[in-house]
């Protein structure tokens, strides 16, 4: 069973937050506020909060520049998972995955499921690696941005979690590359 390991010491990591929305605000923006202020309660580094509208290219544009940006160590999106026309946030980012992370998929409906049963399938949440930077594509609801964050992300992108987490590979995520962010 997974634990935190209270003699290792926490690392904070920078995260920078994508809501992707035709309509959305930072004003009323709930879910990338939820995140906001789960990261920042958890200890980790807002790096950069930007709204985009359901487009490919603006979703592209704005996750390249902070993968280039060795400043952010993860990007969590929210919004466009879905199945409607405007819903196109994994269709821009999964072709800049060098690595799919198809657990973190899983992970998310089996705990999607437990709370809205077979509706979880109406969700395109997926993940990956592009270079030294994770990529978390998160549905626009709150209450999936709460379950992604507390049932998942919180714990591994916490160093002290066990028996392993994502910050322990960070430095690792390079060797095949000889890219040098740390």
């Amino acid at each position: 069973m997974s634990r935190i390991d209270e003699s290792r010491p926490f690392i904070p990591i920078s995260i920078a937050i994508l809501t992707v929305s035709d309509t959305r605000s930072v004003d009323d923006d709930r879910s990338g506020t939820i995140l906001v202020e789960r990261l920042e309660k958890d200890g980790h580094r807002l790096a950069d909060r930007a709204i985009v509208t359901d487009d490919v290219d603006a979703i592209q544009q704005k996750v390249k520049s902070w993968i280039g940006d060795d400043a952010v160590d993860v990007v969590i999106t929210t919004g466009g998972t879905g199945f409607t026309g405007r819903d196109v946030t994994p269709d821009a980012l999964e072709p800049l995955f060098e690595k799919r992370m198809d657990g973190f998929s899983i992970a998310f409906h089996m705990l999607s499921h437990e709370k809205i049963g077979t509706s979880t399938v109406q969700s395109r949440a997926t993940a990956g690696v592009c270079g030294t930077t994770f990529i978390f594509c998160l549905p626009g609801s709150p209450g999936a941005c709460k379950d992604g964050w507390d049932g998942i992300l919180s714990r591994q992108l916490d160093y002290r979690h066990l028996p392993c987490n994502f910050v322990e590979i960070m430095p690792r995520l390079d060797e095949n590359l000889q890219r040098s962010k740390t």
